[in-house]
């Protein structure tokens, strides 16, 4: 770098520095600046020789995510000097924690080596788990310490999200994955619903670009005319507002990219279809004895002048939500017959709702009862803990409830208890205690008696009734809908399988003896693939239950036999021992092969995934299972973002090169308005059209409205684009999409 650059290098981050301490959230002291300027200089020595990989100076990222820690998130000085000091001690050999300890305390030390410890996960090389799974379980380990390392790394995940345009493609489709699968829930969860948002935003850019880039564009297009919306909206309620005498501000607030998605893939809608693209909302300022009193004004005021839905009121003011979340939300019939979304919010909810905890914590009076994210972080704790689950399967359970409607139901006692919504009796009794959910033998709701998979309203009363003789059982997990009662059910079934299992091995190596064979890893291997089971204990334990007898193991001796004999013939003839299903698979396979995998485009071997069924032409990757060999999944299938995310290490390229031969099958879903000859016009434009071969069709129709399903064999997916677009035209057909 010349004189002149590293001038101007210096003076840009000079700038940023003071940008730092300009909009810091929280009063900044003497001592605060203080600390904060010295932290700066560790970070600015530590880091004096390193740069990124878009070649701008390192230091500019410890200021970037000090920035989102002081600003969007609104920490205090101790947060904004370990944000500026995370990185010091990975990237750095003069500096270690004790000399952060000894220049900073206790305090910025451990946050900074929570923060150092997640850094180093990713680093570490145990294939036989998931990694991504295991780092995240360590990495929550750390709120024990001080949950401000979990925020900071979320601060830190999404300046990497901002700024990960100069990385490798594969390199940006798993860090998104990562940030959709983890972070992005987490976020939620601590309340940090601006950061949320464009975590899952930018996890789409990366994800599916074309995808995010079409909406952007769209929203972009539609700007003006929804300000003009928002405007007219106002308009009619400024006057009646201003009556009351209230001080409030009036704003709209598009819906993220990511959600206008969802929406779209949910209810098989287009963009233009999806009516709640923005929502309205009203901030009043209000002193903490009056604030309840003037949403429900505001809300009387809104809706003397548009038509509620009643359906769509969310109270969560009289019950704020478990992350701290409190707003009223009304969704009224506005100008132009449009529905739209209202949420009322005092300024304080409204900083809290834009800042999490940092701005509940500054909200929170003394005499306040323990805050709801440390009865969480106690919650967390005990699953962190739990030897039985698995890291893949913590992760699943974590965001099981992340972003679940909740429900409030009461114990007899009165007490309040919120539950996600779909929970049952059974979820409600893990809810109140481990062993009080292991001993259930019922419940009663509302004073009767009901089933334990009894789903829970809100306002239900609920009393378990329990037994010392109780335990639970594998139908249990047909009743419970939490991670908690899921997990808890999931272990104690573990524990009991296993000790079926010890039995079972023990009679399975006296049986087998009897047979002259010896039980040992081989003869293992061999009866787990006879019976098409999972693992040994899935073996031991059917051994021990009676389910795998003595005619069933002597029908395995018997196979035994014959394999081996049919293993020497092979040597000789493939062609001869080969059964008619191989080879045509084998001749399928030769012929038809249409995918290439890796750089090298090789072909080889796959198996097409149940969950997404690809066809030719399908934007596509390949996943390496452990006993499936290579399993081919749609780049958009609903496990993609799992696997991406859990198994890297896994994820092989995969693109189609030639589709023309084979065939492929795809289920179109039709609904409209049924008349006579529909079918018939259905029927007639597939028969009509593109080679394609219709193998079944059904429809139902209910008071003039029909739905369909129908089952073609097509080449490629431009076929069934095009059959679709014609279905479309048909006169009383008002949706068409595939399955």
């Amino acid at each position: 770098m010349t004189a002149v650059e590293i001038e101007k290098e210096n003076a840009a981050i000079t700038k940023a520095y003071k940008q730092l301490l300009k909009v810091s959230y929280t009063t900044l002291t003497k001592e605060d600046k203080k600390l904060i300027r010295s932290a700066f200089e560790v970070a600015m020595d530590g880091h004096k020789n390193q740069r990124r990989k878009s070649g701008e100076a390192y230091i500019f990222h410890p200021l970037a995510v000090a920035k989102i820690v002081a600003q969007e998130i609104g920490l205090d000085a101790t947060s904004i000097a370990a944000a500026l000091l995370h990185d010091v001690v990975e990237d750095s050999p003069d500096y270690t924690i004790e000399d952060i300890q000894q220049k900073f305390g206790d305090s910025i030390a451990t946050i900074v080596d929570g923060l150092t410890k997640i850094s180093s996960l990713s680093k570490e090389k145990d294939m036989d788990v998931s990694l991504q799974a295991e780092n995240f379980r360590k990495m929550l380990l750390t709120l024990n310490d001080d949950v401000r390392v979990i925020i900071i790394k979320i601060a830190d995940r999404l300046h990497n999200m901002q700024t990960m345009d100069s990385m490798a493609p594969d390199k940006q489709i798993k860090i998104a994955s990562e940030t959709l699968y983890i972070y992005a829930p987490l976020a939620h969860r601590i309340g940090l619903y601006n950061i949320k948002t464009e975590l899952e935003d930018l996890g789409l850019k990366y994800t599916e670009p074309e995808v995010y880039f079409d909406i952007l564009n769209k929203i972009k297009e539609s700007k003006e005319e929804q300000d003009k919306y928002i405007e007219q909206f106002s308009k009619v309620i400024k006057n009646s507002l201003d009556k009351e005498k209230l001080e409030y501000t009036i704003k709209g607030r598009p819906k993220s990219i990511f959600s206008i998605r969802r929406k779209m893939q949910k209810q098989g809608v287009s963009f233009d279809e999806v009516y709640d693209k923005f929502a309205i909302r009203i901030i009043y300022r209000s002193d903490a004895n009056n604030e309840k009193f003037l949403a429900w004004k505001i809300y009387s005021v809104v809706t003397d002048h548009f038509r509620p839905n009643p359906i769509r009121l969310r109270d969560w003011i009289s019950s704020p939500k478990s992350t701290g979340y409190e707003a009223l939300h009304i969704t009224v019939m506005g100008p132009k017959g449009r529905w739209v979304e209202v949420q009322i919010r005092s300024e304080r909810m409204n900083e809290i709702a834009e800042k999490g905890y940092a701005a509940h914590y500054k909200y929170k009076q003394e005499h306040e009862k323990e805050d709801s994210l440390d009865n969480w972080v106690n919650r967390l704790q005990e699953a962190l803990e739990n030897p039985h689950t698995s890291a893949v399967d913590f992760v699943e359970q974590f965001k099981l409830n992340l972003y679940s409607k909740e429900i409030f139901v009461f114990t007899p006692a009165g007490e309040l208890k919120s539950l996600p919504k779909g929970a049952t009796a059974l979820d409600f009794a893990f809810s109140i205690h481990t062993e009080v959910g292991m001993k259930t033998r019922g419940a009663k709701v509302n004073g009767k008696l009901v089933p334990l998979s009894h789903e829970l309203k809100s306002g239900d009363q609920v009393d378990i009734l329990t037994s010392d003789s109780a335990k639970p059982n594998a139908n249990w997990l047909d009743y419970a809908t939490t991670a908690r009662a899921r997990s808890k059910i999931k272990s104690a079934l573990k524990e009991d399988k296993k000790r079926i299992g010890e039995e079972g091995k023990e009679i399975l190596r006296r049986k087998l003896r009897q047979l002259k064979i010896t039980l040992n890893e081989a003869s293992v291997n061999e009866l787990v693939s006879y019976f098409k089971l999972k693992t040994s204990l899935d073996l031991f334990y059917r051994v021990g239950l009676g389910t795998i007898d003595n005619t069933m193991l002597k029908a395995f001796a018997s196979s035994r036999s014959n394999v081996l004999m049919s293993f020497f013939k092979s040597k000789i003839s493939r062609k001869q021992t080969a059964t008619k299903e191989e080879i045509e698979r084998e001749e399928v396979t030769n012929k038809f092969d249409s995918l290439v995998f890796g750089k090298d485009e090789e072909k080889l071997d796959y198996k097409l995934a149940n969950c997404c069924n690809p066809i030719p032409g399908d934007d596509v990757f390949g996943f390496l299972t452990v006993t499936e060999g290579i399993k081919v999944h749609k780049k958009n299938c609903p496990n993609a973002l799992s696997l991406q995310s859990n198994y890297a290490y896994r994820i092989m390229p995969a693109k189609w090169v030639d589709s023309t031969q084979q065939e492929f099958s795809a289920q179109i879903k039709l609904t409209g308005i049924d008349h006579l000859g529909l079918v018939n016009d259905i029927t007639k434009v597939i028969s009509e059209n593109m080679h394609v071969n219709m193998k079944s069709i059904s429809f139902e129709s209910d008071d003039g409205i029909f739905s369909g399903k129908i089952n073609v064999v097509v080449k490629n997916n431009t076929l069934i684009k095009k059959l679709i677009d014609r279905l479309k035209k048909i006169n009383g057909i008002d949706k068409v999409s595939r399955v």
